[in-house]
């Protein structure tokens, strides 16, 4: 690991205040240093040359969206006595132009703004072209292939790097001015180049349609500066659109009743309820929005929604009425073939379930931990493959696509590698290029959303076979729908429900828990010995509960059980927020397992701080990197010349993050139990409060704990357990399946 030492912290207020009555100074100079610049508000400390002052350097502080090493600088501010660091200029306002003297053009160039440039290269630049130099890479580019060393390829580099750093900062300045982060002008610029201001000008909401991170209150802050009236239509639509997008997103809904819609716009926009029915009206009349009466409800869809629905209905359809096209198979004498070369006897559960997957072209199998789904896959694979039948194997995470493949024995993938994920987003596979193969097994099916089972489904060829494997009673998708629970509660799928448990797992009291939980029970938390895979550990105060969270995790688990903590130990958790959420829980983990070292480097991005050796998850998928929502890493270096964050994800390449994409990760200490669906780590330690009151309920604990394959440790309050126990899921999704299927 390349090894950077870590930079000086200096404070960093949101903004610089007046601290005296005193008339405002100007101060004008060459920037000879940035000693410190924050990304996020601008927070600069610098080393100024002052003008008219042979030499005399003075340091000053404030807020500006970029200044680099040889600019000149205009200050307006106040002379001030730090008790830390001594006399400085606090800088009301500052405004940076470009450098005009040699030395101050040299510096400039040698600071790594420009690609292609470092000291040696802007040293000869400034000889051969002096203060001209800026007009000939704008104007005449080609001379600088004059000077030794810089052929066309670099030219090329140094002008197109010149040209986006330009642009970039003119991005930076008009987000600064208002309000916005500059650390978002780099992803701005690539999508929009050179016209990004005016866009930006003419459609601020468009950020949050093309551009991930920034969403619609971001963009509804500029459209406001801007001066955009409240009721303007261009708002009340990105507004109704940015309601149906966050319940799909955050809460799972395919469509929203018309008047939930109505009153949550309402609410996020403040404004009358009239104007909002109005713009409902007239995006349904030009498509933007689809309605449907299903039911009782009337549901108004995203399009795209609407479309994954109608369209999972129809391929679900198209495979369950249609006969199995299996070679012709006996299978009582085959799973007795199974059995004698596996020397495994199946139980009545399993031997059922294994027919009705020889002679049904679709089917699902569900059940919880230790009934044997895996013993089931096995059996059937097996069999098949020996008729000449060729699978093919899947899973929505990389984790559970690894597992499939290591319990199987034959090769699996994630869905986004088998349907050939596009850099730009979608997939090469679908309805016009099918996937070749006969029996498509898709393992933690509970976890796929509507869209995902959209495309899986428009891919599998007409003649395919469909096996959906999962445990319906784990929480539904992240993403819109609930897919796998309407698929079963429909009747339009026949569906294989495993409840008996294997003898050999029914030793595990981690197997036996969580079938206890999922039946409403509370499991007996004080038994179990020193060899036992559960333990709870009773916590009533969150804060010694936090304080047992760490000590369990980086001294005890690794002391006795010899488990690492990055490696093995994944503390889930049910929200973000509080004490016990993922926010403050990495913060305490991470400075008890990958402490700040003067010889660490680390970087400040997005409210978070990011060191080398930092375990982290990625939050979104990523087409063009090619990892996915889930996917969980350890950052191995960062570098400052070229910036640069690379993190190594399990099972796969390396992959290079610039600073400005660091939204895209997060800490991953602890994470979410949604999270971890699809998942499966060597110890989970999971705390249960009443500080979750909100969150809690009995698939959520009964997800957490099926997570821990090795070793479950449950740290918190009995009271909160129980009450966990007895809620059941109680929030309703909103979708359009299970009627479209019954219906069918």
């Amino acid at each position: 690991m390349k090894v950077i030492a870590r930079p000086r912290i200096f404070p960093m207020p949101d903004a610089v205040p007046d601290q005296t009555d005193s008339p405002s100074v100007q101060l004008r100079g060459e920037v000879e240093s940035v000693v410190f610049h924050n990304d996020e508000n601008g927070y600069t400390v610098m080393r100024l040359r002052m003008e008219g002052r042979r030499g005399e350097t003075e340091t000053v502080i404030g807020n500006i969206p970029a200044v680099t090493a040889g600019e000149r600088l205009e200050a307006s501010g106040h002379w001030i006595d730090d008790r830390q660091y001594g006399r400085q200029f606090r800088a009301a306002s500052l405004q940076a132009e470009a450098p005009v003297s040699l030395d101050g053009i040299e510096r400039f160039l040698a600071s790594g703004l420009i690609e292609g440039i470092g000291k040696e290269y802007a040293r000869r630049i400034v000889e051969k072209f002096g203060a001209e130099v800026f007009e000939i890479i704008d104007h005449a580019s080609q001379r600088l292939e004059e000077i030794d060393g810089i052929g066309a390829k670099r030219r090329r580099r140094i002008k197109d790097s010149w040209k986006q750093q330009r642009a970039v900062r003119e991005i930076m300045v008009f987000l600064h001015s208002h309000g916005i982060s500059a650390s978002r002008a780099l992803r701005i610029f690539k999508t929009y180049g050179e016209e990004a201001v005016e866009v930006l000008r003419a459609n601020p909401y468009r950020l949050a349609e093309d551009i991930s991170g920034i969403g619609f209150q971001t963009a509804d802050q500029i459209a406001q500066k801007l001066g955009l009236a409240s009721d303007a239509p261009g708002r009340v639509r990105a507004g109704v659109d940015y309601v149906l997008k966050t319940a799909a997103s955050s809460n799972g809904h395919c469509a929203l009743p018309v008047a939930d819609l109505t009153r949550q716009a309402s609410e996020v926009l403040r404004i009358e309820e009239t104007v909002i029915e109005g713009m409902i009206a007239s995006m349904l009349g030009s498509r933007k929005l689809i309605q449907e009466t299903l039911g009782e409800e009337r549901l108004v869809f995203l399009p795209e929604l609407h479309a994954a629905e109608l369209s999972i209905a129809e391929r679900i359809r198209h495979f369950a009425n249609r006969p199995v096209g299996h070679p012709k198979i006996d299978a009582e004498r085959a799973i007795e073939w199974f059995e004698n070369k596996s020397k495994f006897q199946l139980g009545r559960e399993q031997r059922d379930a294994v027919t009705e997957a020889l002679k049904q072209r679709v089917l699902i199998i569900t059940g919880g931990p230790g009934v044997g789904k895996t013993t089931i896959l096995n059996a059937v694979l097996r069999i098949l493959v020996r008729k000449q039948v060729k699978p093919v194997l899947c899973a929505p995470t990389g984790r559970a696509a690894k597992r499939l493949s290591e319990s199987t024995g034959t090769n699996a993938v994630t869905i986004h590698r088998l349907l050939e994920v596009l850099p730009e987003g979608g997939f090469a596979r679908g309805r016009s290029h099918r996937l070749e193969g006969e029996l498509f097994v898709v393992d933690e099916a509970s976890m796929i959303d509507a869209p995902l089972m959209q495309r899986l489904l428009e891919a599998i060829p007409e003649q395919g076979h469909l096996l959906l494997v999962g445990d319906v009673d784990q929480l539904p998708s992240v993403g819109p729908g609930r897919v796998l629970g309407d698929l079963i509660e429909s009747g339009a799928v026949p569906v294989s429900r495993l409840t008996a448990i294997f003898r050999q797992a029914a030793a595990s009291r981690i197997i036996t828990a969580a079938h206890a939980i999922n039946q409403g029970q509370l499991p007996d938390l004080d038994a179990g010995g020193a060899d036992s895979d559960f333990f709870f550990l009773e916590r009533s105060d969150p804060d010694s509960l936090l304080k047992t969270i760490v000590e369990v995790v980086s001294e005890r688990l690794p002391a006795r059980y010899r488990f690492d903590p990055l490696r093995d130990i994944q503390v889930l958790t049910p929200m973000n927020r509080n004490s016990l959420g993922t926010r403050n829980l990495n913060a305490v983990l991470q400075a008890a397992l990958n402490p700040a070292e003067a010889w660490k480097f680390e970087i400040e991005r997005f409210g978070m701080t990011y060191r080398a050796g930092d375990k982290v998850i990625q939050t979104r998928n990523n087409y063009e990197k090619e990892v996915f929502n889930g996917d969980i890493g350890v950052i191995r270096e960062i570098t400052t010349d070229p910036a640069r964050i690379a993190v190594q994800f399990e099972g796969q390449r390396e992959v290079d993050y610039e600073p400005g994409e660091l939204d895209e990760l997060q800490l991953a200490y602890a994470i979410t139990i949604h999270k971890s669906q699809g998942s499966e780590f060597p110890v989970v330690v999971m705390p249960v409060s009443t500080q979750h009151f909100i969150m809690l309920q009995r698939n959520l604990v009964y997800t957490g704990l099926t997570r821990g394959k090795r070793l479950v440790v449950m740290i918190g309050d009995r009271k909160a357990f129980a009450m966990a126990v007895q809620k059941r899921d109680s929030q309703k999704r909103w979708s359009g399946l299970c009627h479209r299927l019954g219906k069918a």
